[in-house]
């Protein structure tokens, strides 16, 4: 059985703690003049400021003490080197593989993974600059301008954000889209003002056997034919159609005769592993699109940002170690404080998607109930991550984190040195943007006292609405600037915190069976949608009169 935390000797000190706990960050900074410093950590390019958290030196040390009892060094160790730590699958969990140098060598059931990813890598560098160069072209002998990733959860939130991220570093003249839903309204939308001679498709599904990305690949397919049909580019007989789809479809898989079947070149086939899961893969083939879009240079800066904070995860002592000092401080709140959510708001425009791809990485991989060994929990676990960039999320929901009656731990996060400086009527913009940060953060710590108020003149009655508990936990983290390095660092960050999270909880973070019913389910109702009745009365009542409903009602 997975040892239970609750009966370490470190979870009885920080409950002791927790019941003379009180919050008060401003007597805090008050008593040690020195604290931001003290709480201040480096991994990597990141400045990571911790000391608006609940935090103390009994409560570090019992935090680290925590981290030795559940044994999170061997833990760690153990998936570096690519034992069978996801469990439920019987498989390693290598996506730090991903963006080991070339140098190293990592044997795993008798292959060098390390070799395997940059051959791998060689391949995607070697096509991007084909596509970048316009030696890759459509059957028109047209280079590609429009470059659109099919994909669905890691293989489609991952790219989507990084894309978002580094526009600054897209190719002029080249863009990305990317299509997950099976909604036919996203095909749609993402190719109504295509041109199909110069659109190139990146289909990424490991089985290619995804129902939503399959659909959507067939669907990208007979858009493209059609209207290559209709101007007379493709003919009616199947080498035609061949041709076209060999020149503007590529696959991500490792299923290389399903991709022969669809019509794609198994040598256009970009592989990986089991041992990488979906929400850990950007760095792999799934990132071809960013790869093609940024270029194999600023791809290969991007998986070094991941490897400095894998290295810094790997040899920092827990005190000074920062991806295993906020998750350990996650589970703080979570078990202790009654957290339920975390907001991750990044005071940068173009990581205006990283939340929704922390959505996926953190609850996939956390939103358990059963141990690794298949035993019920014994703590709440998981978190709701959510947020919006900065100042946008100030206009809508900061109101409940400041003085909502529920805890919302928060991670703020901000460059110094924009991707465009505009300096307006004599105001530097992005000064602006970083004071709503900085005073963001204040005014989550220390809060405004009635009487600081009432020092306004504000009528009494009106006292209590403008008071300002403070005492609100923040972490923020600072960058040079939004380069590519960057963002490896901290998607990597992220990932080792989640992993942190999963070994104090004693959960498997790599599965995700509980996406799988949903799956089933979906395809035996199929069949009743579109009108068997057999099927249909199988059906439990709400979904058999939802299903009445629609075929009702359908235009």
């Amino acid at each position: 059985m997975t040892a239970d935390v609750t009966t370490t000797a470190a979870w009885a000190t920080l409950r002791a703690l927790h019941e003379t706990f009180t919050p008060d960050l401003r007597g805090a900074f008050a008593a040690d003049p020195d604290r931001a410093e003290t709480l201040t950590r480096m991994a990597g390019d990141l400045h990571v400021d911790l000391s608006k958290n609940f935090l103390d030196a009994e409560i570090l040390d019992a935090l680290v003490a925590l981290a030795d009892e559940v044994d999170l060094a061997g833990r760690r160790d153990a998936m570096y080197r690519g034992d069978r730590i996801n469990v439920t699958e019987n498989r390693s969990v290598l996506h730090t593989a991903l963006r080991r140098p070339r140098t190293d060598t990592l044997v795993v059931d008798g292959h060098d993974v390390v070799a395997d990813v940059h051959a791998v890598l060689d391949q995607m560098y070697a096509f991007a600059r084909k596509v970048r160069s316009g030696e890759w072209t459509g059957v028109t002998g047209k280079p590609i301008t429009t470059v659109i990733n099919i994909g669905i959860g890691g293989s489609d939130l991952g790219p989507v954000m990084v894309y978002e991220a580094l526009k600054p570093y897209v190719r002029e003249g080249l863009q990305c889209r990317f299509i997950s839903n099976i909604d036919p309204t996203d095909v749609y939308e993402k190719t109504v003002d295509a041109d199909p001679e110069t659109t190139l498709f990146i289909v990424a599904s490991k089985t290619f056997t995804t129902l939503e990305t399959i659909t959507n690949a067939k669907m990208a397919r007979w858009w493209l034919l059609d209207a290559l049909k209709k101007s007379g580019v493709v003919g009616d007989g199947a080498a035609s159609e061949a041709e076209a789809i060999a020149k503007h479809f590529v696959a991500v898989s490792t299923a290389l005769d399903k991709v022969a079947e669809f019509g794609i070149d198994p040598a256009n086939a970009f592989g990986f592993w089991d041992w990488v899961g979906g929400r850990y893969s950007v760095d792999s083939a799934v990132g071809t699109a960013v790869c093609v879009a940024i270029g194999p240079e600023h791809f290969a800066e991007f998986l070094a940002g991941f490897h400095a904070i894998d290295e810094h995860f790997a040899t920092a002592p827990w005190a000074q170690n920062v991806p295993a000092l906020m998750g350990l401080l996650n589970v703080w709140y979570v078990n202790f404080f009654g957290a339920e959510s975390h907001a991750v708001l990044p005071y940068a425009q173009y990581l205006h998607r990283f939340a929704a791809y922390l959505q996926q990485l953190t609850m996939e991989s956390n939103g358990k109930g059963v141990k690794a060994d298949g035993t019920p929990v014994t703590t709440a676990t998981g978190e709701i991550f959510w947020g919006e960039p900065g100042t946008n999320g100030q206009h809508a929901f900061y109101q409940l984190i400041h003085q909502g009656t529920r805890l919302i731990p928060a991670d703020f996060i901000a460059v110094a040195t924009p991707a465009h400086a505009i300096v307006s009527e004599g105001q530097d913009v992005h000064e602006l943007f970083l004071a709503n940060f900085l005073a963001q953060t204040k005014a989550l710590a220390f809060g405004k006292t009635a009487d600081e108020v009432r020092a306004e003149g504000v009528p009494e009655a009106l006292v209590p609405a403008k008071v300002f508990t403070g005492n609100r936990p923040t972490t923020s983290i600072m960058a040079p600037a939004l380069t590519p390095a960057v963002v490896g660092q901290l998607i990597a960050l992220y990932e080792h915190i989640t992993f942190v999270e999963g070994v104090v909880w004693g959960i498997d973070s790599f599965d995700q069976w509980g996406v799988e019913l949903g799956k089933v389910l979906a395809k035996q109702i199929g069949p009743a949608i579109a009108g068997d009745a057999e099927a249909l009365a199988a059906q439990d009542p709400s979904t058999r009169g939802l299903i009445e409903y629609y075929r009702s009602h359908r235009a």
